[in-house]
């Protein structure tokens, strides 16, 4: 368990409120309009596409943006007046860990305190706590350059907690990382937020926000365009999901053919299995009767509710990871190789 501060209570007033926050970048509109409230306690999941403009609300919130419109009051100081005291709460992680890979582990964590204003034994102390943590202590005094790539995402996240922060933005957080290192990151934001720390986490991976938001908001050219929790946003298209899949792949086009015309609505097909959304749960013994009636045995016929992935499709018009989706410096703002995007917030104060 990370040991991280202690919250005396995490619903009370909200980490992070938002409201009507626009940012362009010259004729691109990043923001439109944002309107957001993350209860203290939380992991609150900014979904999107690449170019949505998550990354752009994330540094406003962070205090390394000014929006052009609209206040934002996180942890209940004002981003734009108060910003010296939201870089004392905060931590942030960007989307590509900026560790210096010439510095050992131990290095980097203790500059991060020594910028923090820690006297140099307590941010030794720091840095072997954090270290040992999260599981790096057996390469504690190995350069960066040398980590695998969770690990160096889990010495950029502990970097962003040297300060002990109140409220932590994680910029996908996992981008790049196998599938076990993924697992693994989940496993310390769940102990993040169990330790009373509120988590802002932006991803494009539905499996992700499913897993560890208690609420989301789908961020769409710069709008919200939905918000609740995963089983609220699932329940929005009010629809299921008809899955079929013939025992023999040699009936596949008869059953898409068959399905459409029960459905009234074009079905995709992956492989062998045939899918599409419906509304009314009488279409499956439907087609059941109608494929039975030609001839044709089912391996696997399921009903089942909408994915998040389903669900922003239904939203959006495309999938979360349409990489067509604008992916921009002049949409997102600066780039994560942006110097000051590598010094933890709370140092910039």
């Amino acid at each position: 368990m990370l040991h991280t501060m202690t919250v005396t209570d995490t619903h009370g007033a909200p980490a992070i409120v938002a409201e009507g926050l626009v940012k362009k970048f010259g004729e691109t509109t990043a923001l439109a309009g944002i309107d957001l409230e993350v209860p203290a306690g939380t992991v609150f999941g900014l979904l999107g596409p690449n170019g949505a403009g998550k990354t752009t609300a994330v540094r406003v919130l962070a205090t390394l943006l000014a929006a052009d419109a609209g206040t934002a009051l996180v942890g209940g100081y004002d981003v734009r007046h108060d910003s010296h005291r939201v870089r004392r709460i905060v931590g942030l992680t960007g989307q590509y860990a900026s560790v210096d890979e010439l510095l050992t582990g131990t290095e980097n964590l203790v500059m991060i305190g020594r910028l923090l204003g820690l006297p140099r034994s307590e941010a030794k102390a720091r840095a072997r706590e954090l270290l040992a943590e999260f599981n790096l202590a057996d390469a504690a005094g190995r350069s960066a350059k040398t980590y695998s790539g969770g690990m160096r995402r889990r010495l950029d996240l502990a970097a962003s907690l040297v300060g002990r922060p109140r409220v932590l933005f994680l910029d996908e957080p996992t981008t790049g990382l196998d599938p076990r290192s993924r697992n693994d990151m989940w496993e310390v934001v769940r102990n993040l937020v169990a330790d009373g720390v509120t988590v802002l986490l932006t991803t494009q991976y539905l499996e992700e926000a499913d897993l560890l938001a208690d609420d989301i908001a789908v961020v769409d050219h710069g709008r919200i365009i939905a918000q609740g929790s995963p089983e609220e946003l699932k329940k929005q298209t009010g629809a299921q999901t008809l899955a079929v899949r013939p025992a023999d792949p040699a009936d596949t086009a008869l059953v898409e053919t068959t399905v459409a015309e029960i459905v009234g609505a074009s079905p995709t097909v992956a492989g062998n299995l045939v899918s599409v959304r419906v509304t009314d749960p009488a279409v499956l013994p439907a087609v059941v009767r109608r494929l039975d009636d030609a001839g044709v045995t089912v391996g696997e016929i399921t009903l089942r509710s909408s994915s998040l992935d389903e669900v922003f499709l239904a939203l959006t018009g495309h999938p979360a990871t349409d990489e067509s989706a604008p992916a921009t410096v002049a949409q997102d703002g600066p780039a994560d190789d942006d110097p000051a995007a590598r010094i933890p917030a709370a140092a910039r104060s």
